[in-house]
Parts: C-alpha cells; sequence; structure tokens
C-alpha cells in the first residue's frame, strides 16, 4: 500500500514538473494572442510603464476587457507590405530548402555510404564549420559576395545557406542507420548506384531528410542576421525582419504581426513533430 502510494507520488511530481515548463513555455505565446486582440487605449493602461517611462511594473490580462479584431484588420488589409514580406520569406525559404535537397542529400549520401581515405577528415571539418557562429564568417561571406556581386540581392541570403552543414550533419545520420548489406546486396543483384541511392537511400532515409528540412524551415523563416547584414533594400527583407517602430498607438499592431509570422512555423513544428524526433536520434549516433 505504501509502495502504491509513493509511486502515486512520483507520477505526480513528475506531471507537474512537466507542466509548469510548459505553461512557461506557453505564456509569451498567450499573452501575444490576447495582446493581439486589445484596443490601444487598453494596451495604453496594461503597458503604460513601458512607453510613459514609468516606475511601476506593468500588468496584464489573459482576457481582454475590450476584445477588438482591428489590428488584424489593419495588418491584412491596409498593410501591402506584410504581404510583400512576407512572400520574400516563403521564396527564400522555399529556395533554400530546395538547394539543400539537391546539394545536401548528396553530399551526405557519399559521407555516408561510400570509404575514401579522407572521408572521415573532411566530414570532421565539416562539422568544425556547423559550430561556426555567422558572426565568424560573416566578413569572409560579405566579401566573398561583394565579389560575385549578390549584395542587396536575394540570393546572397539564399546561395550561402544552400551550402550549408547542418543539413548534411543530420542527413548523413539518416543514411548510417541504413544496414550496408542491403546496398551490397543490391550491388550484387546490378543495381547501379543511383538506383540504390533513389530506391533504398531516399526512402529508408527519409526521415533524417524531413528532420533536417523541418529544423531548416524553422531557422530560416526565423533568420535576422543574414537579411540585416547583406540586403539593403528594406523591400528585399524577409517576415522576421517586419516590425512596427513599436509605440503605445502601435502595440496591438506588432502583437498581431509577430502572431501571424509565428502561425507558419508552428504549423511546420507540429507537422513534423516525429521526424524532430528522429533526427535528434540520428545526431547522437556513433561511428
Amino acid at each position: 500500500m505504501r509502495s502504491k502510494f509513493l509511486t502515486d507520488m512520483q507520477k505526480t511530481f513528475i506531471i507537474a514538473a512537466l507542466i509548469l515548463p510548459g505553461i512557461l513555455v506557453a505564456l509569451p505565446v498567450v499573452i501575444l494572442i490576447t495582446g493581439s486582440v486589445m484596443d490601444r487605449y487598453e494596451l495604453k493602461e496594461y503597458l503604460a510603464p513601458v512607453f510613459m517611462e514609468g516606475r511601476d511594473f506593468i500588468s496584464w490580462r489573459l482576457v481582454p476587457d475590450f476584445p477588438s479584431f482591428d489590428n488584424y484588420g489593419k495588418l491584412l488589409f491596409l498593410t501591402p507590405q506584410f504581404f510583400i514580406l512576407f512572400w520574400n520569406s516563403m521564396k527564400m525559404v522555399i529556395c533554400i530548402l530546395g538547394g539543400q535537397l539537391l546539394v545536401g542529400v548528396p553530399a551526405a549520401w557519399a559521407f555516408a555510404v561510400y570509404r575514401i581515405r579522407t572521408g572521415k577528415l573532411l566530414f570532421a571539418l565539416y562539422v568544425v564549420l556547423m559550430l561556426l557562429p555567422f558572426q565568424v564568417t560573416m566578413l569572409s561571406s560579405y566579401l566573398a559576395l561583394n565579389r560575385l556581386s549578390m549584395l542587396n540581392t536575394q540570393q546572397a541570403v539564399i546561395v550561402p545557406a544552400i551550402f550549408s552543414t547542418f543539413p548534411i550533419f543530420l542527413t548523413y545520420g539518416g543514411f548510417r542507420g541504413i544496414p550496408s548489406q542491403l546496398f551490397e546486396a543490391a550491388r550484387v543483384d546490378g543495381a547501379a548506384e543511383w538506383k540504390i541511392f533513389f530506391r533504398l537511400g531516399l526512402p529508408i532515409g527519409k526521415s533524417g531528410i524531413l528532420s533536417a528540412m523541418v529544423l531548416g524551415f524553422l531557422e530560416y523563416w526565423n533568420m535576422m542576421e543574414q537579411p540585416m547584414a547583406f540586403l539593403d533594400d528594406k523591400a528585399l527583407w524577409p517576415l522576421s525582419l517586419y516590425l512596427p517602430e513599436i509605440t503605445w498607438v502601435q502595440a496591438g499592431y506588432a502583437f498581431c504581426a509577430s502572431f501571424i509570422t509565428l502561425i507558419p512555423a508552428a504549423f511546420v513544428f507540429v507537422m513534423g513533430q516525429e521526424y524532430l524526433e528522429q533526427g535528434i536520434i540520428y545526431s547522437g549516433l556513433k561511428e
């Protein structure tokens, strides 16, 4: 009886320990949603210490006193520049992920399947490059893009991202999980290398590929540093850089824009959650 009581207590403690971080993570999103449907006068009352340089703490209500959808109407019907930046983000993300499929997947296949003398050394170099932050490579990237006359074009953001090492690392783990006996059996049966890649590698290793695509979408949908460094024309900026001048009058509008920007990333995350778990598993595989 006592052991059953202790087991129930442990389960209760574990559930509470999981729920509390979940609430803390979800709370900013809830505040974002409620702020987007507040009118400017209610926001002024709650955010007065921020915009009026007061010394009091801000107050907040999870349920607005006077819900209003004027901010959504203004953003969706009276702000064409929002849609321009939205399609800029879509175009850049689609081009980057498509390029990574064409470049990164074959490269990961070559690293995982074919044994060459310098293969492990070259892959280790890839991993080191993956660990370098953008601030370290920004200057060299800027000089190279300037030499190629790509600055202030969206290609300046797209082309370097296509050759990112991170999708290669994740996809490599998926391909390494395939038994090599399958490849040998296919070669014995007379299958060409490209047939082995398309008929065995891609179907079996699709979890690693999709996890790289999901993580890539989440990263490039929210990227800020690369566009700010390489794009001077604001009409070329992605949606992640869209934020009006925030005053108490524009606060609800900014909440609304942030929430709409969050929707595609949240949708991709929910749809690709299973593949993200597989990607975490593959990233921890040992040789």
